[in-house]
């Protein structure tokens, strides 16, 4: 599709109006057309510096600066471009199908990122529509954008506000002083004191999951059968961030996450990462389905709000959700405030809280199911670690060094968060350049994750060997590793994520054997996080009926 008019014709445009205007109030003396006539330079000024003049004053900061890129077209920036790479790289892939697994995705899911890195380097600027970005993957800038404590640097406005539906003004996505107030309240509960607090309930929900698989391989002889694992790594997850962070079970938030997940979907399918354009423009129907399913979660949350107040009068034990509802009391906000600031953070964390874990956890069944020596290490650690009973518990967990060796290779490969991505709220430096207002600053981190100079020759092959002495040893630039960010953005569920997994990945594995099913199709996809796009289809034996 052809790009809108240049600039000149839009000034040519400007000028005609703004001429028969002239004539109509000037020479026939009408009031009306004069106002009009004012109005009409006035909205024609703001339109020209918004559009064509503040960005490219930017890229000349930029560029004057020895940073480059594409060049853009007037309304749409380099939108255009990244859609034309994205079909020819969608084409190419589609001639591979037959071909199997190539773990590095980025050329297909990002494929203009990896070309214009080429072209000009690890650091460069491009635009889509009045915005402009600058991709740094240099890995010393990096470790200081992340790094920085500074509060001119925030999340992504533009991004955001398309996610608000999602979360809300929840600590994912807000700046400033709320996320400063909601992080203090958030935080401890993550705490790695805390979080082993929850290991019963990981392991419960992670043996119910083995239960149902036992009982399917069971009904069908003891032999080897298909699973589709996803939704039940999902149904495990949101059981544990239910029961350790809100005092209720899976099935009581079960149409929450449902309804998240397809939110989550409709978002995804609006192009919400960089936008189809300057105005932001997007189907009525889908914003309607938003709308709707924003309503609907944003009510079940607040019925779960509730009833979760009225058994905090009986109970003395205060979970996360209490801790919300004594901020949202504390802060000096009328009562609608308060209910937003309740309901957002609930977002926050029924998303954050399980859906990253579950798709990680889908990551790594995937690949121990494609390198089954991985899995009769981590059986024979199990074994000698918890004996014939296979019982984890909280002082266990720091001695299964094989499965935190895969856990972490997975993440390298596979981390669910594919960007580090910030906005300059105010101009900034960093390292050598200083960065404009306005600029959002965006980071590949699977790039930085395959990064042959950093992490080796066989940086696209699955190997934990290479965490054997820890991540200070698995590359020349620790702070390359950034599968939960750095700094003062770091998740805040790293560590309830990594027990997690840990767990999880340890009892499944101990009880059975994997294989990937011939109806798994290896295809990355991004939906806010990169999951697997066509499902996790897994052959599964008990271990003993082989």
């Amino acid at each position: 599709m052809k790009a809108p008019p240049p600039l000149l014709l839009l000034l040519l445009l400007l000028i005609l109006a703004t001429t028969l205007l002239y004539y109509f109030s000037v020479i026939k003396g009408s009031e009306v057309c004069t106002m009009i006539l004012v109005c009409v330079c006035g909205v024609g000024l703001y339109f020209c510096k918004t559009v064509w003049v503040n960005p490219w004053q930017i890229r000349m900061k930029l560029r004057a600066q020895g940073i480059n890129g594409p060049t853009p077209s007037l309304f749409y920036g380099n939108f255009w471009e990244m859609e034309r790479i994205q079909a020819s790289a969608a084409l190419k892939n589609t001639a591979k199908d037959d071909e199997f697994v190539a773990h590095d995705y980025t050329s297909t899911l990002f494929p203009y990122f990896e070309q214009w890195r080429k072209q000009y380097g690890p650091i460069y600027t491009y635009s889509t529509g009045n915005k402009q970005h600058l991709y740094i993957n240099h890995p010393e800038l990096v470790k200081e954008m992340n790094h920085s404590i500074s509060s001119d640097l925030g999340k992504p406005s533009y991004i955001t506000k398309r996610l608000a539906p999602m979360l809300g003004n929840g600590i994912l996505r807000s700046n400033g002083h709320l996320w400063a107030q909601q992080r203090k309240i958030v935080a401890p509960e993550f705490f790695m004191d805390k979080v082993k607090g929850m290991v019963g309930l990981m392991v419960e929900s992670g043996e119910l999951l083995t239960r149902k698989w036992e009982a399917y391989a069971e009904s069908q002889g003891g032999k080897m059968v298909e699973v589709k694992a996803e939704e039940d790594l999902r149904s495990v997850s949101a059981d544990v961030i239910s029961k350790a962070c809100f005092g209720s079970s899976y099935l009581k938030g079960k149409q929450i996450f449902s309804k998240l997940r397809t939110l989550q979907k409709a978002i995804s399918k609006q192009s919400f990462l960089f936008g189809s354009h300057a105005f932001g423009l997007s189907s009525t129907v889908q914003k309607n389905k938003i709308e709707v399913l924003e309503k609907e979660i944003d009510t079940l949350i607040w019925e779960a709000v509730k009833e979760r107040e009225r058994d905090c009068q009986e109970d003395q034990n205060k979970d996360l959700l209490q801790l919300i509802l004594e901020g949202a009391m504390n802060n000096d906000v009328d009562r609608d405030a308060s209910k937003r600031f309740i309901v957002d953070n609930c977002k926050n964390i029924y998303f954050a809280g399980h859906e990253s874990t579950a798709v990680a956890a889908s990551w790594c069944l995937i690949l121990l199911a494609l390198h089954p020596s991985w899995q009769a290490r981590i059986r024979s650690e199990m074994a000698q670690l918890c004996g014939p009973t296979g019982t984890l518990n909280a002082d266990s967990l720091p001695k299964l060094k094989t499965v935190t060796m895969v856990i972490q290779e997975v993440l390298r490969l596979y981390p669910p968060a594919a960007f580090v991505s910030r906005e300059a709220l105010h101009e900034t430096q960093i390292g050598h350049i200083v960065v404009p207002k306005g600029v959002c600053l965006w980071t590949l981190i699977p790039t930085l994750h395959r990064d042959p100079d950093i992490w080796g020759p066989d940086v696209n092959d699955f190997n934990p060997e290479r965490f054997a002495n820890g991540i200070s040893k698995a590359c020349k630039l620790p702070q390359v590793y950034i599968p939960f960010g750095l700094g003062p953005r770091l998740c805040l569920g790293r560590n309830f994520a990594l027990v997690q997994l840990k767990i999880v990945i340890a009892i499944i594995i101990s009880k059975f054997t994997l294989a990937l099913s011939p109806n798994y199709r290896h295809s990355p996809t991004y939906r806010m996080i990169v999951e697997p796009g066509h499902g996790v289809y897994l052959l599964i034996q008990r271990c003993g009926d082989e």
